[in-house]
């Protein structure tokens, strides 16, 4: 990798059409962390484990280009995508959780 490159890469790439690395991370994240609270607080499972640990796994992956987002970079600092169960679950997981539960998908 030349000089050049490294000093004009993008530090918040695309990763689709309409994401960036930080959003895609902060939209996985969301998904565990609310996902997490169903399965493990309200006994409800909306996705299957199947769908849970794809998007556990992907978001393990781009997270190595880009561990620091600005939303709950601690509680991802070391997780490996093996369990939610020691996520946090603050209010305002509980609160979108809940949300979800009842089948209301709005933002």
């Amino acid at each position: 990798m030349s000089l050049e490159s490294l000093l004009w890469e993008d530090p918040d790439p695309m990763v689709n059409k309409v994401q960036t690395l930080s959003e895609k991370i902060k939209q996985r994240r969301i998904q565990m962390l609310v996902h997490s609270y169903l399965y493990y607080e309200l006994d409800h499972n909306v996705v299957s484990d199947h769908t849970w640990q794809r998007w556990a796994d992907e978001l393990v992956e781009l997270q190595k280009r880009k561990d620091t987002i600005g939303f709950y970079d601690e509680a991802f600092s070391d997780w490996t995508g093996a369990s939610g169960a020691f996520l946090p679950f603050d209010q305002w997981v509980v609160d979108r959780a809940k949300k979800i539960a009842k089948g209301d998908y709005s933002r």
